[in-house]
């Protein structure tokens, strides 16, 4: 895989891989399996509350009032 990134993304990761003492491909990594996780948690939770919000959506309402 190759990673395009414009000048100004690549002078940002530069610096931060400098402040951190690392890699551009290890910071960029890493920003990669952050990302992974965290839209992978929030599409579970979409998954749940799309699932469960139906059966609740009366008490729901009747509390909102």
């Amino acid at each position: 895989m190759t990673l395009r990134l414009d000048d100004q993304e690549t002078e940002a990761l530069r610096a931060r891989a400098r402040l951190e003492g690392r890699s551009m491909q290890e910071v960029a990594r890493q920003a990669v399996r952050e990302y992974v996780e965290r839209t992978s948690r929030r599409d579970l939770l979409d998954q749940v509350l799309d699932k469960e919000l139906p059966r609740y959506a009366e008490a729901l309402q009747r509390l909102g009032e």
